[in-house]
């Protein structure tokens, strides 16, 4: 049964956030809790936060080669049967790591905890609730729907499917479907553990086209083709970087035009099924 956890945080420069993602971390109201935060060399202010925790959190700071590096560089510091990221701008809520461990206690068959989870802005204020569903792979090959910083993760798990793809940004999703191919099992709880902060400089909102790019990449390399949804994702994601909103004139016949497109590019063909929704937004 697991009695510990480690959990890693990835940082650079995110010196305006970090202290309320450590803060998050150590009132956690659970032990056995090995907190190393992997810091890629920041120059914001960041070194001197972590100072002021200086043992009450491991940390390094020294170049690595991304967020997937520095985790799985922070992961292998520590032995415990349960590992969890959480990056320098999420924070967790109060008791979601007791909530996550007496799940996985009561779960042994389960890989992976996920809870519920929220979005939050850049001064830390509500959004809305991150759309979180009961586990189905079939459903997840389309969405994305566990958050990353409210999942803990079993250690058996990068056994399993190997560990965190480092040539990739999302490696969270990338790797629930490497998981869940491999035969891995999710499981959901039902408390809200963390919030992710959504502000200019995170990857899902200044990069978000070529985040699309990414997942049709990846999903069409671990599923043998990108699945429509996302290819549909991506076409309005490309309008969207044109600024060309569903106000503008002929916006469905764009959408299926570079939707086609897309899946020329990352399946070579078109589906029936894209066919038929396109042809229903006609």
């Amino acid at each position: 049964m697991p009695s510990s956890i480690c959990i890693v945080t990835p940082s650079f420069n995110q010196g305006r956030f970090i202290e309320r993602t450590i803060q998050s971390v150590l009132t956690q109201d659970a032990d056995g809790i090995d907190y190393v935060v992997m810091d890629g060399g920041s120059t914001d202010g960041t070194i001197e936060i972590l100072k002021q925790y200086s043992g009450r959190v491991r940390w390094v700071s020294k170049p690595d080669k991304g967020p997937a590096d520095a985790i799985i560089q922070g992961m292998a510091a520590s032995d415990a049967p349960v590992a969890a990221w959480l990056n320098s701008d999420d924070v967790y809520h109060p008791g979601a790591v007791a909530a996550a461990l007496a799940y996985l206690n009561a779960h042994p068959e389960i890989d992976v905890a996920y809870g519920e989870a929220e979005h939050i802005d850049e001064h830390g204020d509500f959004i809305e609730r991150y759309p979180t569903e009961d586990f189905d792979f079939e459903r997840l090959k389309d969405r994305c729907f566990i958050s990353q910083p409210a999942s803990f993760i079993r250690r058996r798990a990068f056994e399993r499917a190997g560990p965190l793809n480092t040539a990739v940004r999302q490696m969270d999703y990338e790797f629930w479907l490497r998981l869940a191919k491999a035969g891995g099992s999710f499981g959901r709880f039902p408390a809200i553990a963390a919030a992710t902060r959504l502000h200019a400089q995170a990857y899902s909102v200044g990069q978000r086209l070529r985040g699309h790019a990414e997942v049709n990449d990846f999903t069409r390399a671990i599923l043998g083709r990108t699945p429509d949804k996302w290819l549909f994702n991506y076409g309005h994601a490309v309008l969207e970087k044109i600024h060309y909103g569903r106000d503008k004139p002929g916006f469905s016949l764009a959408v299926s035009a570079v939707s086609l497109y897309a899946a020329l590019r990352w399946n070579g063909r078109v589906s029936k099924e894209m066919l038929r929704t396109i042809r229903s937004w006609m």
